[in-house]
């Protein structure tokens, strides 16, 4: 795992910044990059449509300032609803347009539901499931046609979200996916098992850990994804009851190229204080990847 350590990107989510409806307090987007930089990020993720600037060339030099480069994007789309699904692709062929000439090589989809938010779990009949696929064919052929990959997501509170859920989509699709520890561990999988299952299909990681009492709270119906969030259910990586490092080991043996973002939920009431808020965590995040990368 020599070379782990520069594979290391941000995802501004860690550091709060969301696009669903009422997430909470987004940082200053020049604060955030400069804190990945602060941290020894070496890339971000462009967040929510907007945050960054979505004209490519002022992108690739804003992200620059801050000896960062864009590595992927968040996109969310509806492909169970057909109506839904075409009113979207626009928005999925800019933001692979926008993504494709900042050099990045991954859109990472997210099968949104269609409610707002990721509160609300919904489980797809046969019909949905092949208006699902058929639009997911669709969709890939028109990011690949924009010189990308599509890593597709499994989200709490979206499309793809329990075990069962990434099994059938492993089977009836050809698509990769993005590896999210935090997700597949709320969902109920195990992520280390995913990992070695589908370790030829990663193609991007976003890397976060779970404390497991909030989340069979929120598996149970006890609380909500967002409040668990709010009170803290995701932690810094190492500190939680996700196993990260086997996770890690799973794919470096499997000749894994890619980025390892860091991308902790977190929502925030107000601006913190410079210095503290999500830096900290970041900060123990990266610690705990560098010290795996030396341990091997």
């Amino acid at each position: 795992m020599s070379d782990l350590r520069h594979r290391i990107a941000g995802a501004p989510i860690t550091w709060g910044v969301d696009g669903s409806p009422g997430w909470g307090y987004l940082m200053d987007r020049d604060r955030v990059m400069a804190e990945m930089m602060q941290v020894g990020l070496s890339a971000t993720e462009i967040g929510p449509d907007g945050y960054l600037p979505r004209d490519p060339d002022e992108l690739r030099e804003y992200v620059s300032r801050y000896d960062l480069t864009v590595v992927g994007g968040f996109v969310p789309a509806v492909l169970h609803i057909q109506d839904r699904f075409e009113s979207g692709l626009d928005y999925v062929e800019r933001a692979s347009r926008q993504l494709a000439a900042t050099g990045a090589e991954v859109l990472v989809l997210g099968p949104t539901s269609h409610r707002d938010g990721y509160d609300t779990s919904i489980d797809m009949d046969d019909a949905e499931w092949q208006t699902f696929l058929r639009n997911l064919r669709r969709l890939q052929d028109l990011v690949e046609g924009n010189g990308l990959k599509v890593g597709l997501h499994p989200h709490w509170g979206m499309a793809i979200e329990r075990p069962r859920h990434v099994e059938r989509l492993l089977a009836t699709s050809d698509v990769d996916i993005c590896l999210d520890t935090g997700h597949l561990y709320l969902g109920g999988a195990d992520p280390v098992e995913v990992a070695r299952l589908a370790s030829s299909r990663v193609v991007h990681v976003h890397l976060k850990d779970v404390d497991r009492g909030f989340a069979e709270r929120v598996r149970n119906g006890e609380t909500t994804f967002k409040q668990a969030t709010l009170e803290g259910m995701f932690v810094p990586l190492g500190q939680g009851d996700v196993d990260i490092a086997g996770v890690v080991e799973v794919l470096e043996q499997a000749g894994f190229e890619g980025w390892y973002v860091l991308e902790q939920d977190v929502s925030l009431s107000a601006d913190p204080a410079p210095g503290a808020g999500p830096i900290s965590d970041a900060q123990e995040s990266v610690r705990f990847l560098e010290s795996l990368a030396t341990s091997t």
